[in-house]
């Protein structure tokens, strides 16, 4: 994901199960980062997530996104997408 890649449009119901709703709330929180790359990996808190099946899913889902364009590899904030924020928008209330 070095910000030149065209993601695909996010699924109409993403799949995600409560530990991608976690990965979603803490890029949500701006603790994430990804390589970028077309498989790109998810860092929260500058650790490795070891659910990388996970990260993958979120991105090809249209939900996370690097902040900006990087180089091969590079680590570049993470940003939710609109439908990332939607995910996670209902939860953020309740817990308000």
């Amino acid at each position: 994901m070095d910000g030149n890649e065209k993601t695909a449009p996010p699924a109409a119901h993403p799949v995600v199960n409560d530990r991608m709703r976690a990965m979603l709330r803490a890029v949500g929180a701006g603790r994430g980062r990804v390589s970028c790359s077309s498989e790109p990996d998810l860092f929260i808190d500058g650790l490795s997530c070891g659910d990388q099946f996970a990260a993958h899913a979120l991105a090809h889902q249209g939900l996370v996104r690097a902040a900006r364009p990087g180089r091969p590899g590079e680590l570049v904030p993470a940003v939710l997408t609109p439908a990332g924020q939607a995910l996670i928008a209902p939860q953020q209330k309740s817990v308000a």
